[in-house]
């Protein structure tokens, strides 16, 4: 089995040719697919439904995502797509079991990025501290 920073630099690349050509082929999705599993089944049900907001601070241009949880309660969570989510299955699954490489958000707002078909909205810098305070 590939190692997960072998996955992870295979995964980068697919997520630079499907943002390069704003679509994802059948053949980077079969690859997203073997990597990812059912969260990335889970992922695309989200970004079809308009699930994922980037979020653009001015003036800093720092930037976060708001992904939509799959629950009734359609909470959302704070996203840093390469880095961290605030929902239970990034810290039970990704941190505490290494048994994925990412969680459905994630891979979520990666793909939305990468085609286009996100929301976005600008916030000012202190808008965006407040929402990062209350993590």
């Amino acid at each position: 089995m590939a190692s997960s920073g072998t996955s992870i630099a295979v995964a980068e690349a697919v997520w630079e040719q499907i943002k390069s050509s704003r679509s994802a082929s059948d053949d980077h999705l079969s690859i997203l697919h073997f990597l990812f599993g059912k969260n990335l089944e889970r992922a695309t049900r989200i970004v079809d439904q308009g699930g994922v907001r980037k979020l653009s601070a001015t003036p800093s241009r720092r930037s976060l995502f708001l992904v939509v949880g799959e629950s009734r309660k359609k909470e959302e969570y704070i996203c840093f797509p390469e880095h961290h989510c605030t929902c239970y299955s990034f810290f039970y699954d990704v941190v505490n079991r290494g048994e994925q490489l990412c969680c459905k958000h994630q891979i979520a707002a990666r793909l939305a990025e990468a085609v286009g078909q996100l929301e976005e909205m600008e916030v000012s810098d202190e808008q965006l501290a407040v929402m990062l305070s209350k993590l």
